[in-house]
């Protein structure tokens, strides 16, 4: 762990009973404190609409944390009675909220803390009247530094990103500000900077003479897992295309920051979003899943889901086409493709390189080159594959694609989860891996004119690859999709 240590801190969750409490930040919180990477002076104040009491609170959290098998049941009991506080709260208006100051400042008192953090661990219509009520009640005055953590999605288009962002800035500064993308804190996403940049063998290929096309594929098996009530709102684009690809995009894209800091990195991936023009209606092909059976159990379609309406034309897959123009990509396309029923679990990122322009064995008849390929595995089994060509064995010249491979599994031990990641550095104010506000707003300025005028999702089984379109899309570029 490194040895720079947040300044001592009170953290309010909002949320504090709910899904990404118990699924992520307890865990995430719990494993750094045993690590030694939050220091000694620290607490937790859980907020939620629960009438619950401090005790009953701890026991629900160490049920949570045991149930992770993250300790023995004395040593989670007694980390919940020293760190977790619990506060009711009803739909956060500017009172409670000043209530709930006075009880926070009294911790802060009691702790010998002077720097506060909010969490918004909330669904996305909530955030406005959060933010606004800890505004106006002055909850974000203290008297060391405050911030304030915002999941994604920031906003559902354009305007309201702005408006949220103008919103937040009436209370904070954009250096308190800390838009999440969890998908910034995998150490696999992380080592991609580190991968171009350290590795000159890479970099002086990673541009349009080397590279024929980019493949970004989130392929998840589950459908949407009770979660109607949010995916009908947001649907696959504004879900995972609009922030967790596209800063994959950007990051295989950029140029080489100026230095490894904040703001440097984040200008460039802002850069690229700059230069990428307007996507037609032709470049984008949305998808929904529908009743198949898989491995003998029969899955229900989406709009069969409990919560979906029966014509929804909420998109479950997306695939894309982007061009990036600029010196570095000219005439490279950028393939993006997320869904959901898919095959397989995997996050993956493959850079296919030109084949040779001169085929010399192409006389021979059994012979098939293929071009190179980098392929960086996100998850699972995180790591990268270089894809090469060798002669089999025998007389004849005969071609066959071997690979050098890395995986994280068998170099280091467990990899941190990117939630310890991110809340130790918003809690020490770097935000490298955190989202800048002109970024959301260039993003949302690509996707808002599609889902305007979204297209009706074409269907495809579930437990396939998406509906024969996003086939087709690549093949108009005499490309296809890597096999997975």
């Amino acid at each position: 762990m490194n040895t720079l240590l947040p300044e001592p801190f009170l953290l309010l969750v909002f949320g504090g009973t709910g899904d990404l409490m118990r699924r992520k930040l307890l865990s995430a919180l719990y494993r750094l404190s045993l690590e030694g990477g939050l220091g000694e002076r620290w607490q937790i104040v859980a907020v939620g609409r629960s009438r619950l009491k401090d005790k009953d609170y701890r026991a629900l959290a160490a049920k949570v944390l045991s149930a992770a098998g993250l300790g023995t049941g004395s040593e989670i009991s007694d980390w919940c009675s020293e760190r977790l506080h619990y506060r009711s709260m009803g739909r956060g208006s500017v009172e409670e909220m000043r209530t709930l100051g006075t009880e926070v400042k009294s911790l802060e008192q009691r702790f010998d803390l002077a720097n506060r953090a909010f969490y918004l661990a909330l669904p996305p219509n909530n955030f406005p009247g959060i933010i606004t009520s800890i505004g106006e009640a002055e909850l974000h005055h203290c008297p060391g530094r405050s911030r304030i953590v915002i999941e994604k999605p920031f906003g559902r288009n354009l305007a309201s990103a702005q408006e949220l962002n103008r919103l937040l800035w009436k209370y904070f500064n954009e250096s308190q500000i800390f838009r999440i993308d969890h998908y910034l804190g995998k150490e696999t996403v992380q080592n991609l900077l580190v991968l171009r940049f350290a590795n000159p063998i890479f970099e002086t290929l990673w541009n349009r003479d080397r590279v024929e096309s980019v493949q970004i594929t989130v392929a998840e098996t589950l459908g949407i897992e009770q979660r109607a009530g949010y995916y009908e709102q947001a649907g696959a684009l504004r879900d995972m295309v609009q922030n967790h690809l596209t800063q994959l995009l950007c990051l295989i894209a950029m140029e080489i920051p100026g230095a490894f800091d904040p703001e440097s990195i984040r200008e460039e991936k802002s850069k690229v979003l700059r230069s990428i023009p307007a996507l037609a209606q032709r470049d984008v092909v949305f998808g929904q899943y529908t009743h198949a059976r898989i491995d003998g159990q029969e899955v229900a379609g989406y709009r069969e889901e409990p919560g979906v309406a029966p014509d929804s034309r909420v998109e479950t897959f997306v695939a894309l086409k982007f061009a990036i123009e600029n010196w570095r990509w000219q005439g490279v396309p950028f393939y993006l493709r997320v869904g959901k029923r898919l095959p397989r679990h995997l996050s993956q990122i493959v850079v296919n390189f030109r084949c040779p322009p001169v085929r010399i064995f192409q006389p021979q008849q059994s012979c098939k080159i293929h071009g190179n390929a980098l392929v960086v595995t996100l998850q699972p089994d995180e790591g990268f594959d270089l894809c090469f060509e060798v002669k089999q064995p025998g007389e004849f010249i005969q071609l066959q694609t071997q690979r050098l491979h890395f995986r994280y599994a068998e170099a280091f031990a467990p990899i941190p989860d990117a939630y310890q990641t991110l809340l130790r550095d918003m809690l020490l104010g770097d935000q490298t891996l955190f989202v800048r506000s002109d970024w959301t707003e260039h993003s949302w300025r690509l996707y808002t004119p599609i889902l305007e005028k979204a297209p009706e999702p074409y269907s495809y089984d579930a437990g396939t690859w998406g509906p024969p379109a996003a086939d087709e899309l690549l093949a108009l570029g005499g490309h296809q999709w890597y096999p997975l």
